[in-house]
């Protein structure tokens, strides 16, 4: 007998398949950054422009030849290296924890070794460390050289999920790694893992858009109450969780 499982891992991977047919999967990466710099550049993100994050990515790098040199650097020289993001007064310290916690915790400062963990536990040892949650962790081990397959749920994949009933409107960012993982094969690899992320995250800036989506032209109305709703019954767009200018996951 089906369960409402089985009928959202159907109806996910049909989400899936329609959004690849669009958006051309397998999709390519974007960069190949090391775990380290990966997390790095992903605490840079929260809640900032993928332009801003990227150029305080650079500005750090240029500064600091090597990631060491940026924990032990003064917390006032940080912050004004990394002026153009959101909050550079909390992430700068941020940053010198989360590298200080990575030296004690494994002895050096690396996360090369994450490559011989099963991603569970991959994930589990990096929000371990403070100020590090599962998108974070996520992102790492998906977008790095470490190609492992995580998913990483940012606003725009989240916002599809909502509309698309594959999770409760009522369910935050964090839950839905475990919940929009859990209805993926289990057999998939990390690039189909990727794409996933990938298609939703496109779908969401393309045409799912925060306020005034574009529904007439959806490629998987059929499959979107919230869609069908806005079209049908004059239902009004209610506003899931973060704000429209909320960066994408993607450093």
């Amino acid at each position: 007998m089906a369960t409402d499982q089985d009928d959202l891992r159907r109806k996910a991977l049909a989400i899936h398949e329609r959004l690849c047919a669009v958006y051309g999967c397998p999709i390519a990466y974007f960069h190949s950054l090391d775990p380290l710099s990966e997390l790095i550049s992903s605490l840079l993100s929260h809640r900032t422009r993928n332009a801003d994050s990227g150029r305080a990515f650079k500005a750090l790098r240029a500064r600091y030849a090597d990631w060491a040199l940026l924990r032990d650097a003064p917390v006032a020289e940080v912050e004004e290296t990394i002026q153009g993001v959101t909050w550079p007064e909390q992430k700068a310290p941020r940053l010198k924890a989360v590298l200080a916690a990575i030296t004690e915790r494994h002895g050096s400062l690396t996360l090369d070794f994450l490559a011989g963990m099963p991603v569970a536990e991959a994930r589990a040892w990096l929000e371990g460390i403070p100020g590090v949650g599962p998108k974070t962790s996520a992102a790492v081990l998906s977008f790095s050289t470490l190609r492992q397959a995580a998913l990483p749920v940012d606003s725009h994949h989240h916002r599809v999920a909502q509309r698309t009933g594959l999770i409760p409107r009522s369910m935050s960012v964090g839950p839905s790694h475990v919940a929009l993982a859990a209805q993926l094969p289990a057999d998939w690899d990390a690039q189909q893992i990727y794409d996933n992320h990938e298609v939703m995250m496109l779908h969401g800036q393309r045409c799912c858009f925060y306020r005034s989506p574009a529904c007439r032209r959806c490629a998987i109305l059929d499959l979107c109450p919230t869609g069908q709703g806005i079209l049908h019954g004059g239902e009004a767009v209610e506003a899931e969780g973060a704000s429209e200018n909320a960066a994408s996951v993607r450093p």
